[in-house]
């Protein structure tokens, strides 16, 4: 129990530190209003009247139809962000599937960071 502990907060120190390092290379947060979340790691937003497609950054979840886990990752994120709710996004990169990568702000903090200290995701670093 002792070691998971340790490794834990290694691991969100891991994502703490990586999100301060990319900080300056992302751009300013912007205001967006959720429409609906796509599995533990993706959500779709209303962003200044376009719908963008935001994957989390810094983590990787389950696919929904990762069984038996996706559908638990997906609801996680859905409680923490639900529909209609406002988010502010600090858009780092688009990846190759044209998703916008972003660090995603609810009411209540970092939604990326609650996912891993809650264990539904895993920390991905970019590579």
């Amino acid at each position: 129990m002792l070691v998971m502990r340790k490794a834990s907060k290694a691991m969100l120190s891991l994502v703490a530190m990586t999100v301060a390092v990319m900080a300056p290379f992302a751009q300013a947060a912007s205001a967006a209003t959720v429409l609906s979340i796509g599995d533990g790691d993706t959500i779709s937003v209303l962003e200044r009247g376009q719908k963008l497609k935001v994957r989390l950054a810094c983590i990787d979840a389950p696919e929904t139809a990762q069984n038996p886990y996706g559908m638990a990752r997906r609801n996680q994120l859905k409680a923490l962000l639900p529909i209609g709710s406002t988010v502010s996004l600090r858009i780092q990169a688009v990846d190759r599937f044209g998703r916008s990568v972003a660090e995603v702000i609810g009411n209540k903090g970092m939604v990326n960071l609650a996912m891993v200290q809650s264990g539904q995701a895993f920390l991905h670093l970019p590579s």
